[in-house]
Protein backbone atom coordinates (compact mmCIF):
# COMPACT_ATOMS: atom_id res chain seq x y z
CA UNK A 1 0.00 0.00 0.00
CA UNK A 2 0.59 3.57 -0.05
CA UNK A 3 0.51 5.85 2.92
CA UNK A 4 0.68 9.79 2.90
CA UNK A 5 1.32 11.58 5.67
CA UNK A 6 3.48 13.37 8.29
CA UNK A 7 6.36 12.55 10.46
CA UNK A 8 6.77 15.97 11.91
CA UNK A 9 5.44 16.75 15.28
CA UNK A 10 5.50 20.46 13.77
CA UNK A 11 3.39 20.16 10.79
CA UNK A 12 0.41 17.67 13.13
CA UNK A 13 1.42 16.13 16.38
CA UNK A 14 -1.16 13.65 16.42
CA UNK A 15 -1.69 12.86 12.65
CA UNK A 16 2.22 12.23 12.93
CA UNK A 17 2.23 10.00 15.58
CA UNK A 18 -1.24 7.95 14.11
CA UNK A 19 1.10 7.64 10.69
CA UNK A 20 4.25 6.58 12.46
CA UNK A 21 2.41 3.94 14.60
CA UNK A 22 0.42 2.72 11.89
CA UNK A 23 2.35 2.43 8.86
CA UNK A 24 4.96 0.45 11.79
CA UNK A 25 1.84 -1.91 12.86
CA UNK A 26 1.04 -2.93 9.24
CA UNK A 27 5.02 -3.85 8.55
CA UNK A 28 4.89 -5.61 11.71
CA UNK A 29 1.84 -8.02 10.46
CA UNK A 30 3.63 -8.13 7.17
CA UNK A 31 2.25 -5.52 4.72
CA UNK A 32 4.05 -4.09 2.12
CA UNK A 33 3.80 -0.02 2.93
CA UNK A 34 5.62 2.65 1.27
CA UNK A 35 5.97 6.01 2.82
CA UNK A 36 4.92 9.23 1.39
CA UNK A 37 6.41 11.70 3.37
CA UNK A 38 5.15 15.57 3.58
CA UNK A 39 8.80 16.43 4.22
CA UNK A 40 11.76 18.44 3.37
CA UNK A 41 15.08 16.62 2.87
CA UNK A 42 17.74 17.56 5.15
CA UNK A 43 20.03 17.82 2.76
CA UNK A 44 18.38 18.46 -0.49
CA UNK A 45 18.80 15.15 -2.29
CA UNK A 46 16.66 12.59 -3.89
CA UNK A 47 16.71 9.17 -1.61
CA UNK A 48 17.80 6.45 -3.85
CA UNK A 49 15.57 4.56 -6.11
CA UNK A 50 16.10 1.28 -4.12
CA UNK A 51 15.13 3.39 -0.32
CA UNK A 52 11.90 4.56 -2.07
CA UNK A 53 10.17 1.60 -3.47
CA UNK A 54 10.65 0.04 0.11
CA UNK A 55 10.13 2.39 2.47
CA UNK A 56 9.91 5.91 1.56
CA UNK A 57 9.29 8.45 -0.78
CA UNK A 58 10.10 12.23 0.35
CA UNK A 59 7.98 14.86 -1.57
CA UNK A 60 9.08 18.31 -1.20
CA UNK A 61 7.13 20.47 1.01
CA UNK A 62 6.48 24.05 2.49
CA UNK A 63 5.11 24.17 5.77
CA UNK A 64 2.91 27.61 5.79
CA UNK A 65 1.98 29.47 9.00
CA UNK A 66 3.11 26.09 11.01
CA UNK A 67 0.26 23.87 9.47
CA UNK A 68 -0.54 24.09 6.20
CA UNK A 69 1.17 22.21 3.59
CA UNK A 70 2.47 23.40 0.47
CA UNK A 71 3.40 20.47 -2.12
CA UNK A 72 5.68 21.54 -5.48
CA UNK A 73 4.77 20.44 -9.00
CA UNK A 74 7.68 18.21 -8.43
CA UNK A 75 6.48 16.26 -5.76
CA UNK A 76 2.97 15.77 -7.96
CA UNK A 77 4.39 14.61 -10.64
CA UNK A 78 6.27 12.28 -8.53
CA UNK A 79 3.63 11.20 -6.62
CA UNK A 80 1.51 10.19 -9.81
CA UNK A 81 4.48 8.59 -10.79
CA UNK A 82 4.76 6.38 -8.85
CA UNK A 83 1.73 5.30 -8.31
CA UNK A 84 0.62 4.30 -11.92
CA UNK A 85 4.22 2.39 -11.81
CA UNK A 86 3.90 0.61 -8.45
CA UNK A 87 1.25 -2.62 -8.35
CA UNK A 88 -0.17 -0.53 -4.84
CA UNK A 89 -3.04 -2.44 -3.64
CA UNK A 90 -4.23 0.67 -1.87
CA UNK A 91 -3.44 4.25 -1.31
CA UNK A 92 -4.54 5.67 2.29
CA UNK A 93 -4.13 9.37 3.08
CA UNK A 94 -3.92 11.23 6.52
CA UNK A 95 -6.02 14.49 5.18
CA UNK A 96 -4.18 17.05 7.16
CA UNK A 97 -4.26 20.71 5.40
CA UNK A 98 -2.00 19.63 2.32
CA UNK A 99 -2.56 20.59 -0.82
CA UNK A 100 -2.06 17.56 -2.02
CA UNK A 101 -5.17 16.25 -0.37
CA UNK A 102 -7.24 17.96 -2.87
CA UNK A 103 -5.31 16.07 -5.62
CA UNK A 104 -5.35 12.62 -4.80
CA UNK A 105 -8.66 11.21 -5.61
CA UNK A 106 -8.00 12.19 -9.65
CA UNK A 107 -4.65 11.01 -9.24
CA UNK A 108 -5.57 7.90 -7.55
CA UNK A 109 -8.20 7.30 -10.48
CA UNK A 110 -5.78 7.56 -12.73
CA UNK A 111 -3.72 4.96 -11.79
CA UNK A 112 -6.67 2.92 -10.41
CA UNK A 113 -6.15 2.17 -7.06
CA UNK A 114 -8.61 2.76 -4.42
CA UNK A 115 -8.48 5.44 -2.24
CA UNK A 116 -8.85 5.61 1.86
CA UNK A 117 -8.81 9.23 3.34
CA UNK A 118 -8.25 9.45 7.26
CA UNK A 119 -9.95 13.06 8.18
CA UNK A 120 -7.67 13.91 10.98
CA UNK A 121 -9.27 17.99 11.08
CA UNK A 122 -10.56 18.86 14.46
CA UNK A 123 -14.67 20.33 14.48
CA UNK A 124 -17.11 21.48 17.25
CA UNK A 125 -20.62 21.45 16.24
CA UNK A 126 -21.45 24.82 18.42
CA UNK A 127 -22.02 28.02 17.62
CA UNK A 128 -18.90 29.61 18.47
CA UNK A 129 -15.86 30.82 16.31
CA UNK A 130 -14.15 28.08 16.24
CA UNK A 131 -17.00 26.08 15.66
CA UNK A 132 -17.62 28.55 12.32
CA UNK A 133 -13.65 28.06 11.41
CA UNK A 134 -14.09 23.97 11.21
CA UNK A 135 -17.78 24.75 9.25
CA UNK A 136 -15.69 26.33 6.96
CA UNK A 137 -13.08 23.48 6.69
CA UNK A 138 -15.26 20.34 6.33
CA UNK A 139 -17.31 22.29 3.91
CA UNK A 140 -13.57 22.92 2.00
CA UNK A 141 -12.97 19.56 1.97
CA UNK A 142 -16.68 17.64 1.66
CA UNK A 143 -16.18 17.25 -2.31
CA UNK A 144 -12.59 15.99 -1.98
CA UNK A 145 -13.91 13.53 0.18
CA UNK A 146 -17.11 12.45 -1.67
CA UNK A 147 -14.49 11.61 -4.27
CA UNK A 148 -12.50 9.01 -1.67
CA UNK A 149 -13.47 5.45 -1.86
CA UNK A 150 -13.32 5.29 1.87
CA UNK A 151 -13.36 7.94 4.22
CA UNK A 152 -12.02 6.69 8.09
CA UNK A 153 -13.76 9.33 11.18
CA UNK A 154 -13.65 8.90 14.45
CA UNK A 155 -17.15 9.06 15.30
CA UNK A 156 -20.46 9.50 14.96
CA UNK A 157 -20.84 13.21 15.24
CA UNK A 158 -18.08 13.48 12.83
CA UNK A 159 -19.67 11.18 10.47
CA UNK A 160 -23.05 13.33 10.81
CA UNK A 161 -21.49 16.58 9.87
CA UNK A 162 -19.70 14.90 6.64
CA UNK A 163 -23.37 13.32 5.47
CA UNK A 164 -24.50 16.75 5.81
CA UNK A 165 -22.52 18.13 3.44
CA UNK A 166 -22.57 15.32 0.85
CA UNK A 167 -20.05 12.64 1.59
CA UNK A 168 -21.93 9.27 0.95
CA UNK A 169 -22.74 7.77 4.19
CA UNK A 170 -21.74 4.12 2.25
CA UNK A 171 -17.89 5.39 2.14
CA UNK A 172 -17.45 6.37 6.19
CA UNK A 173 -16.59 4.11 8.44
CA UNK A 174 -15.53 5.46 12.19
CA UNK A 175 -12.06 3.90 13.55
CA UNK A 176 -11.47 5.89 16.22
CA UNK A 177 -7.60 6.64 16.85
CA UNK A 178 -5.69 4.03 18.94
CA UNK A 179 -3.16 3.74 21.43
CA UNK A 180 -0.44 1.27 22.21
CA UNK A 181 -2.06 0.21 25.43
CA UNK A 182 1.20 -1.57 26.14
CA UNK A 183 3.53 1.13 26.13
CA UNK A 184 1.19 3.74 27.20
CA UNK A 185 0.68 2.14 30.46
CA UNK A 186 0.72 2.78 34.33
CA UNK A 187 4.27 2.22 35.80
CA UNK A 188 6.79 4.38 37.92
CA UNK A 189 7.80 8.13 37.16
CA UNK A 190 10.40 10.37 38.71
CA UNK A 191 8.48 13.57 37.72
CA UNK A 192 7.40 14.25 41.55
CA UNK A 193 10.44 13.72 42.40
CA UNK A 194 11.51 15.89 39.31
CA UNK A 195 9.64 18.74 40.22
CA UNK A 196 8.78 18.70 43.76
CA UNK A 197 5.04 17.73 43.47
CA UNK A 198 3.02 15.60 45.90
CA UNK A 199 0.01 15.89 42.86
CA UNK A 200 0.84 16.56 39.38
CA UNK A 201 -1.57 18.13 36.95
CA UNK A 202 -0.35 17.97 32.97
CA UNK A 203 -1.17 19.22 29.60
CA UNK A 204 0.20 17.92 26.37
CA UNK A 205 -0.21 19.19 23.21
CA UNK A 206 0.19 22.28 21.06
CA UNK A 207 0.00 25.47 23.04
CA UNK A 208 -1.66 27.04 20.29
CA UNK A 209 -5.15 29.35 21.19
CA UNK A 210 -7.62 26.56 20.59
CA UNK A 211 -6.13 24.72 23.20
CA UNK A 212 -7.15 27.17 26.04
CA UNK A 213 -4.04 26.63 27.81
CA UNK A 214 -4.39 30.33 29.20
CA UNK A 215 -7.48 29.24 30.56
CA UNK A 216 -6.28 26.19 32.22
CA UNK A 217 -3.19 28.12 34.23
CA UNK A 218 -5.77 30.91 34.86
CA UNK A 219 -8.15 28.38 36.69
CA UNK A 220 -5.08 26.71 38.22
CA UNK A 221 -3.48 29.56 39.41
CA UNK A 222 -6.99 31.34 40.92
CA UNK A 223 -7.34 27.80 42.76
CA UNK A 224 -4.36 29.29 45.20
CA UNK A 225 -3.17 25.55 45.26
CA UNK A 226 -0.35 24.56 47.85
CA UNK A 227 3.37 25.08 46.64
CA UNK A 228 3.67 21.73 46.24
CA UNK A 229 0.85 20.91 43.42
CA UNK A 230 2.24 21.45 40.55
CA UNK A 231 1.47 22.06 36.33
CA UNK A 232 3.59 20.66 33.91
CA UNK A 233 2.81 22.16 30.67
CA UNK A 234 5.06 20.17 27.67
CA UNK A 235 4.66 21.72 24.19
CA UNK A 236 4.98 23.59 21.50
CA UNK A 237 3.56 26.00 20.09
CA UNK A 238 2.81 29.78 19.17
CA UNK A 239 1.21 30.68 22.56
CA UNK A 240 4.03 28.92 24.55
CA UNK A 241 6.90 31.96 24.74
CA UNK A 242 3.57 34.36 25.91
CA UNK A 243 2.30 32.08 28.33
CA UNK A 244 5.75 30.94 30.01
CA UNK A 245 6.70 34.64 30.44
CA UNK A 246 3.75 35.90 31.72
CA UNK A 247 3.26 33.18 33.96
CA UNK A 248 6.02 32.65 36.17
CA UNK A 249 5.05 30.95 38.99
CA UNK A 250 7.21 27.89 40.81
CA UNK A 251 3.59 25.70 40.59
CA UNK A 252 3.96 26.48 36.80
CA UNK A 253 6.42 24.34 34.81
CA UNK A 254 6.91 24.75 31.14
CA UNK A 255 8.86 21.73 28.98
CA UNK A 256 8.53 23.01 26.01
CA UNK A 257 8.12 20.86 23.00
CA UNK A 258 9.95 16.90 24.23
CA UNK A 259 10.24 14.41 21.26
CA UNK A 260 11.36 11.79 23.04
CA UNK A 261 8.63 9.17 23.83
CA UNK A 262 9.89 7.75 27.17
CA UNK A 263 9.91 11.47 28.21
CA UNK A 264 5.99 11.76 27.54
CA UNK A 265 5.02 8.17 29.12
CA UNK A 266 7.67 9.01 32.02
CA UNK A 267 5.14 12.32 32.38
CA UNK A 268 1.75 10.51 31.88
CA UNK A 269 2.77 7.97 34.29
CA UNK A 270 3.65 10.80 36.90
CA UNK A 271 0.48 12.61 36.14
CA UNK A 272 -2.41 12.31 38.66
CA UNK A 273 -4.43 14.43 36.11
CA UNK A 274 -5.06 15.60 32.57
CA UNK A 275 -6.48 18.28 31.36
CA UNK A 276 -6.87 19.12 27.56
CA UNK A 277 -9.53 22.04 27.87
CA UNK A 278 -9.42 22.50 23.74
CA UNK A 279 -12.39 24.66 21.82
CA UNK A 280 -12.06 22.05 18.79
CA UNK A 281 -10.60 18.63 18.36
CA UNK A 282 -11.50 15.43 16.38
CA UNK A 283 -9.86 12.59 18.69
CA UNK A 284 -7.42 13.59 20.25
CA UNK A 285 -4.06 11.17 20.65
CA UNK A 286 -2.85 12.85 24.23
CA UNK A 287 -6.02 12.44 25.39
CA UNK A 288 -5.70 8.77 24.72
CA UNK A 289 -2.42 8.09 25.62
CA UNK A 290 -2.94 9.83 28.84
CA UNK A 291 -5.96 7.46 29.62
CA UNK A 292 -4.55 4.67 28.66
CA UNK A 293 -1.17 5.46 31.25
CA UNK A 294 -4.03 5.55 34.50
CA UNK A 295 -4.30 9.17 34.50
CA UNK A 296 -7.70 11.09 35.69
CA UNK A 297 -8.48 13.06 32.64
CA UNK A 298 -10.70 16.28 32.50
CA UNK A 299 -11.25 17.21 28.98
CA UNK A 300 -14.06 19.46 26.96
CA UNK A 301 -16.99 17.96 24.96
CA UNK A 302 -15.55 18.80 21.48
CA UNK A 303 -15.20 16.51 19.06
CA UNK A 304 -15.53 12.99 19.60
CA UNK A 305 -13.24 13.61 23.12
CA UNK A 306 -16.35 13.78 24.96
CA UNK A 307 -17.75 10.09 23.90
CA UNK A 308 -14.44 8.74 24.30
CA UNK A 309 -13.96 10.53 28.46
CA UNK A 310 -17.93 10.43 29.12
CA UNK A 311 -18.17 7.68 32.30
CA UNK A 312 -14.69 7.33 32.32
CA UNK A 313 -13.62 10.89 33.23
CA UNK A 314 -14.65 14.69 34.19
CA UNK A 315 -16.35 15.84 30.73
CA UNK A 316 -16.36 20.04 30.69
CA UNK A 317 -18.75 22.21 28.23
CA UNK A 318 -16.65 24.70 26.52
CA UNK A 319 -19.13 27.25 27.51
CA UNK A 320 -17.87 28.56 31.11
CA UNK A 321 -14.84 26.56 30.77
CA UNK A 322 -12.80 28.53 33.01
CA UNK A 323 -15.13 27.86 35.92
CA UNK A 324 -15.39 24.27 35.32
CA UNK A 325 -11.75 23.72 34.99
CA UNK A 326 -11.44 25.82 38.67
CA UNK A 327 -14.00 23.40 40.10
CA UNK A 328 -12.99 19.99 38.19
CA UNK A 329 -8.90 21.19 40.03
CA UNK A 330 -10.67 22.26 43.54
CA UNK A 331 -11.94 18.95 43.48
CA UNK A 332 -8.76 17.11 42.73
CA UNK A 333 -6.49 19.65 45.38
CA UNK A 334 -9.04 18.73 48.17
CA UNK A 335 -10.09 15.32 47.46
CA UNK A 336 -6.56 13.69 45.72
CA UNK A 337 -8.31 10.14 46.52
CA UNK A 338 -10.15 10.81 43.32
CA UNK A 339 -7.12 10.89 40.89
CA UNK A 340 -6.84 6.78 42.15
CA UNK A 341 -10.65 5.28 40.65
CA UNK A 342 -10.95 7.95 37.98
CA UNK A 343 -7.24 7.36 36.18
CA UNK A 344 -7.98 3.42 36.97
CA UNK A 345 -12.18 3.91 34.41
CA UNK A 346 -9.65 5.85 32.34
CA UNK A 347 -7.39 3.04 31.68
CA UNK A 348 -10.50 0.63 31.51
CA UNK A 349 -11.54 2.36 28.33
CA UNK A 350 -8.55 3.44 26.75
CA UNK A 351 -7.97 -0.91 26.67
CA UNK A 352 -11.26 -1.42 25.87
CA UNK A 353 -12.10 0.42 23.02
CA UNK A 354 -9.40 2.51 21.71
CA UNK A 355 -6.13 -0.45 21.59
CA UNK A 356 -4.08 0.13 18.54
CA UNK A 357 -4.40 -3.28 17.63
CA UNK A 358 -7.97 -3.20 17.55
CA UNK A 359 -7.45 -0.25 15.24
CA UNK A 360 -5.60 -1.61 12.32
CA UNK A 361 -7.25 -4.73 12.56
CA UNK A 362 -10.63 -2.62 11.48
CA UNK A 363 -7.83 -0.74 9.02
CA UNK A 364 -7.17 -3.45 7.30
CA UNK A 365 -10.63 -4.80 6.97
CA UNK A 366 -11.60 -1.41 4.86
CA UNK A 367 -8.27 -2.35 2.82
CA UNK A 368 -9.20 -6.01 2.09
CA UNK A 369 -12.59 -4.77 1.61
CA UNK A 370 -11.81 -1.94 -1.38
CA UNK A 371 -9.45 -4.64 -2.83
CA UNK A 372 -12.23 -7.28 -3.21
Amino acid sequence: MAWLGHTSAALGGGMATYSREVVARLRARGHRVTFFQHELRENGDDPEPEAEADEAVYLESLPVGGRLVLSSLRARRRLQERLERRDFDVVHASFWFSSLDFDLPRACRRAGVPLVATFHVAFDQRLSVWGGITSATYRLYAPTLAACDRVIVFGASQRDVLTELGVPADNLRILPNGVDVDTYAPGSSGWKERVGASLLFVYMGRVDSEKNVDVLLRAFLDCQPPEDVKLVVMGGGGERKRLQRHYRDPRVVFTGHVSDARTRIDLLRGADAFFLPSSVEGLSLSMLEAMSCGAATVATDVGVDGDALRGAGIVLEPRGLEDQLRLAIRQLIDMPWLAGPLGEAARRRAVDRYSLDRNVDALVDVYRELVR
